[in-house]
């Protein structure tokens, strides 16, 4: 049936639509309230139903025309979303990739003042916790979990993996608990809350135990509670259901404000890290670079 409608209609429609008024939606068209009219009518003859009643001067959609138009709308709102890529942009557009817990924890609360300082600037961020995404050469910055090398990035050290149980002020005060004077034989006994590992290189609650206490490794009790993602998991110790294992770099704002606080003394460093990236391959765009500047405070 599409073969026979031209699509010119669906604009119509959808401006008839949306100002409920022929002559305004030819207005908005740059064609006469006839033109609309025999447009309207034509599309009514090719679909063989009514998408308006017309009282007087006042339209109303049909059952049919609601329908259509709530499809027709979603058409062209995807279409235009598809268009953006070629926009010129004034200031130009920078594609960065993370995963969703630096995103979420760490990067998201950068880009928002980054925004606020540079408005021309469009920022576009992808959020996945697969290498191959975070990696892509369509992206203008990445920020990757890695020890330093990489064969497409040029990499910038951010902050080094550094790893200790952290919990909220009321978990620890509703089991009597001292932070600092919680042994780790203890923490082995507290509710932990734990992530799955989606890559081999993460650490959670029983690799951090096997590297800070070997001894304890065949002791471990399941995890209270073990989440799909690691913002899950902080977002359960914020709310004081048990202990996380907190990856300091990622939350120091909870933990400079006070709503997470370390547990213990054990710290483990890694040996990965947060790096950001630039492309070693392709051009690096002016607006790419200031934003590297600005998360890498190298800025003049």
């Amino acid at each position: 049936m599409l073969d026979h409608i031209p699509l010119e209609a669906f604009r119509v429609f959808d401006a008839a639509c949306r100002q409920m008024n022929f002559s305004k939606a030819g207005r908005e068209l740059n064609i006469t309230q006839a033109a609309v009219s025999r447009r309207i009518k034509g599309l009514e003859d090719h679909l063989g139903a009514a998408l308006f009643t017309r009282r007087g001067k006042n339209l109303e959609l049909t059952p049919q025309g609601a329908r259509l138009f709530q499809r027709v709308r979603a058409a062209l709102d995807y279409l235009e979303e598809s268009l953006d890529p070629f926009r010129p942009v004034k200031g130009g557009t920078i594609a960065i990739a993370a995963s969703g817990s630096v995103s979420h924890l760490w990067l998201g609360g950068r880009l928002r003042d980054f925004g606020k300082e540079n408005p021309a600037i469009s920022l576009r961020l992808l959020t996945s916790d697969t290498s191959s995404d975070l990696a892509a050469e369509t992206n203008d910055l990445v920020i990757l979990y890695s020890t330093g090398e990489h064969p497409r990035w040029d990499l910038t050290l951010m902050m080094p993996e550094r790893l200790m149980p952290v919990a909220s002020p009321d978990y620890l005060d509703s089991r009597d608990l001292d932070a600092g004077a919680v042994t780790v034989e203890q923490i082995a006994l507290l509710d932990l809350i734990d992530y799955e590992r989606f890559n081999a290189h993460w650490i959670s609650f029983r690799q951090w135990f096997s590297r800070v206490s070997p001894a304890l490794r065949l002791k471990l009790q399941s995890p209270r509670f073990s989440f799909s993602t690691y913002i899950m998991a902080i977002d359960a110790a914020l709310r004081g259901d048990g202990i996380a294992l907190g990856s300091l770099g990622l939350i120091e704002e909870q933990l400079a404000d006070g709503r997470l606080v370390t547990v213990g003394s054990e710290c483990l460093s890694t040996g990965y890290g947060y790096y950001l990236g630039l492309p070693k391959d392709k051009a690096v765009t002016p607006e790419a670079r200031q934003l590297h500047e600005f998360l890498t405070g190298s800025e003049n």
